[in-house]
């Protein structure tokens, strides 16, 4: 038999606060200048490679992650981030 002191954890109160409508969690908004650096690190490499650099499992991982990091930056420069690094797997690929 269950103490009277001891608290409901399973009760109606417990599970209502996990629904409470504003609870929702923080955006998480990453800092500009670390994608930009991290961007512009993964860009070097490549350029500075005369063939793939890495392997297969980190290829698709940077072909998956730099879109989406370049998305947190300004759109114009986005798009020439990705630009450039489309360039550079194209470069590395056909070499």
């Amino acid at each position: 038999m269950a103490r009277s002191s001891q608290q409901d954890l399973f009760g109606a109160e417990a599970r209502a606060e996990l629904f409470e409508p504003d609870t929702t969690p923080p955006a998480y908004r990453p800092d500009p200048e670390n994608v930009r650096a991290r961007l512009h690190r993964i860009l070097a490499e490549a350029r500075a490679a005369e063939r793939l650099p890495w392997d297969r499992d980190r290829l698709l991982v940077y072909q998956t992650i730099f879109p989406q990091m370049a998305g947190w930056l300004p759109e114009e420069e986005a798009a020439q981030l990705k630009f450039e690094f489309d360039t550079e797997m194209t470069r590395l690929k056909a070499a």
